[in-house]
């Protein structure tokens, strides 16, 4: 599907998604919970959607009411009915937080399980598994260290050391793994620690469904064992900050917009989109209820700002559309992050934003966006990652001419309803 977006301005108010972080983490805690779990303002997302589809293969029953709240019931012994030559095939799609949350998960079973994917997903680096797995008793084959990964278990609990530069998904999954199979205290090392944020969204998901973890600056994690617990839990997912923050950023280029069901006290990494705006010198008023952005009135320009993004990866996209309206050069760090995205996301948003006249640079571990001279418009391509289609519809906000992406239908990873929000509030769609 291509989509063409004319210049506009933006006013009114929009409910934010419901976050796939919190949503896909909800739906491993409830695969590995005794009893039932009610999950309010559920996802829908592919990736939410995967993620369902992933614990129910796992032996959780699902079913959503008319209200739309999801009740799951779970299957913390993982153990599926299948004869011993079958093997059950979990696709994680292009979900790298499925991949590396849900396959530590799956090897608590003792069946044979084929984990799968597609895209990128397929050349994600994942050999930390070969590290991990089978000091824990897991049998465990890849295809040239990437997928299609065949595990067999069952997994025997152990202290273990992990690489967190690559990514915290991986921590992510021995978390929960560990917490549910763990009879005697445990602990997980950890060296060099990327994203401490999502270790904390993890720790608050876990913590909602009674297990124990204490850590020591995020090296040493110290998980307790719990008693079985059958109490219904229920769970609100979080509003999203990663894709509320084209819709902020929108509001600071383009007019007001107000965003509710934020939780301004969240764990999320993305929340940190607030400090760009703030230093951008774009107007902002914070409530416990609502977020309201204002560009700036009358003569008055954006201005650049510098950015550490190595904790929130994910807002390289927004960040680059507002740097591109700031009166100056605006820097941000973190451009390491971005090589195992659904796109080498650095060298993406180089590409697509000169050819709308934004010059980018990349210099080691910095994207330099040289701001100011105005958005051109253009055909460009979303190359299959829902954030630079995402960031290139806001951009057509203050394009010169049409912006018309390419396979805009991305968006459905994170944000189905994307563009829908984005129409309610401007004239552009």
């Amino acid at each position: 599907m291509d989509i063409s977006l004319n210049k506009g301005t933006i006013s009114g108010s929009i409910k934010a998604p419901a976050s796939k972080s919190s949503m896909q983490r909800a739906c491993a805690a409830a695969l590995l919970h005794q009893g039932n779990t009610i999950i309010h303002n559920p996802g829908k997302s592919e990736d939410d959607l995967i993620a369902l589809k992933i614990i129910q293969q796992l032996g959780a029953l699902v079913h959503t009411d008319e209200e739309g709240k999801i009740l799951i019931k779970g299957n913390p012994t993982v153990q599926i009915d299948l004869k011993e030559e079958e093997t059950l095939e979990l696709f994680c799609g292009e979900s790298g937080l499925s991949l590396r949350m849900f396959t530590p998960i799956a090897a608590i079973s003792n069946n044979k399980i084929c984990i799968q994917g597609a895209g990128t997903l397929l050349n994600r680096p994942i050999h930390l598994f070969k590290d991990i797995l089978p000091n824990m008793g897991v049998e465990i084959k890849f295809n040239n260290d990437n997928l299609p990964l065949i595990i067999q278990g069952p997994l025997r609990p152990q202290s273990c050391t992990i690489d967190g530069s690559i990514s915290s998904q991986f921590i992510t999954g021995i978390l929960f793994t560990l917490s549910r199979t763990t009879t005697s205290p445990i602990t997980i090392t950890v060296n060099n620690l990327v994203s401490t944020p999502y270790i904390d969204l993890t720790l608050d998901v876990l913590k909602k469904f009674g297990y124990k973890i204490s850590h020591i600056n995020y090296e040493l994690f110290t998980i307790d064992p719990v008693s079985v617990n059958e109490d219904t839990i229920h769970y609100t997912v979080e509003g999203d900050w990663s894709g509320a923050s084209f819709l902020l950023v929108a509001g600071a280029i383009a007019g007001t917009i107000t965003l509710t069901g934020l939780d301004v006290f969240s764990t999320q990494a993305d929340k940190a989109i607030l400090q760009a705006i703030m230093m951008s010198g774009a107007q902002l008023s914070i409530t416990e209820e609502k977020i309201i952005v204002e560009a700036p009135k009358g003569n008055k320009k954006l201005q650049p700002f510098q950015f550490n993004a190595n904790n929130c990866p994910d807002l390289f996209p927004p960040l680059v559309v507002l740097a591109a309206r700031c009166e100056g050069t605006s820097i941000i760090e973190g451009v390491n992050r971005l090589i195992n995205k659904e796109s080498n996301r650095a060298k993406t948003l180089q590409d697509v934003f000169g050819k709308l006249g934004v010059i980018i640079e990349l210099q080691d571990d910095y994207m330099i966006i040289h701001g100011g001279k105005g958005i051109e418009g253009g055909l460009v391509h979303s190359n299959n990652d829902h954030r630079i289609a995402m960031a290139c519809a806001v951009a057509s906000l203050q394009a010169k001419n049409i912006i018309t992406i390419e396979n805009a239908e991305v968006i459905n990873k994170s944000y189905p309803d994307f563009y829908k929000d984005l129409s309610a509030v401007t004239n552009n769609i």
